[in-house]
């Protein structure tokens, strides 16, 4: 897949001439995947997530900087925007995750809560706060990482895919609410994604999480982070709206090839 810079919007000062990249989530996985990816792409990469150590880490590596902030509070939002300088030529929503598989009649309210304060509310927040930066870019875009659960749903999953279609119907909104302005917005749907994703699910236990992946050959996070960076340096005129992406041992509404 080849991929190369689109845009020759002026970029914050501090950032040595490059387009900034905000990515939420940036600690593991599919986040941390990705802001290496828009790295090599010739992004500054502004990698946010709640581990401090994870994502000094990675931002010494790739020459980025690191913004400890918690999506689900409105004031390291606010200190997260005021730390940027300038334009944001991109944003990636992809702090989110689920917690518990209990049916409907069962449901903890706890979790509830924290799917949709991560997901819908965490999305709301950052994309309303960089808004005005997207726009003043010349040439923004907002990828926001969904689910295949944005649209499909399953036993046990109802805060998870509640929480998903929600996040999904925000970020389909705001593609037309922004028609008219320099701003292109990307869906990304993954399927089956061997991260922490379950073990955070499963509040740790490592057993439950690795049945999740047991008998398939799953998607890993470089799979989706590769698709990003393909997304993010198409011309400015090109906007990729949806993008599914699932392993091949996955079919629609639950279906796998498991081998014993």
């Amino acid at each position: 897949m080849t991929t190369s810079s689109s845009s020759d919007a002026t970029a914050p000062a501090g950032t040595d001439g490059r387009r900034v990249a905000v990515v939420t989530g940036a600690s593991s996985g599919i986040g941390e995947a990705t802001a290496k990816v828009l790295a090599a792409l010739g992004f500054h990469v502004v990698a946010v997530a709640r581990r401090a150590d994870r994502i000094q880490a990675l931002s010494a590596e790739i020459g980025g900087t690191a913004v400890v902030a918690d999506v689900t509070d409105d004031v390291a939002v606010a200190e997260l925007v005021a730390q940027l300088p300038g334009p944001v030529s991109v944003l990636i929503n992809n702090a989110g995750g689920a917690k518990g598989l209990a049916p409907v009649a069962e449901a903890d309210l706890e979790h509830w809560r924290w799917m949709w304060e991560t997901n819908v509310l965490g999305t709301l927040r950052v994309t309303r706060a960089l808004l005005d930066k997207l726009i003043e870019s010349g040439d923004g875009l907002i990828v926001t990482v969904t689910s295949i659960a944005a649209f499909e749903t399953y036993d046990g999953g109802a805060g998870y895919t509640g929480a998903k279609h929600a996040q999904g119907a925000l970020h389909r909104t705001l593609r037309g609410e922004l028609l008219g302005k320099p701003v292109r917005l990307t869906e990304i749907a993954p399927g089956a994604v061997e991260t922490e994703f379950s073990l955070v699910r499963f509040e740790g236990d490592q057993d439950r999480a690795d049945k999740v992946y047991q008998g398939i050959t799953p998607l890993v996070a470089e799979d989706v982070a590769e698709v990003i960076g393909f997304v993010a340096s198409r011309p400015s005129h090109v906007d990729l709206d949806t993008i599914v992406i699932r392993p091949r041992d996955q079919a629609p509404h639950g279906r796998f090839n498991r081998q014993a």
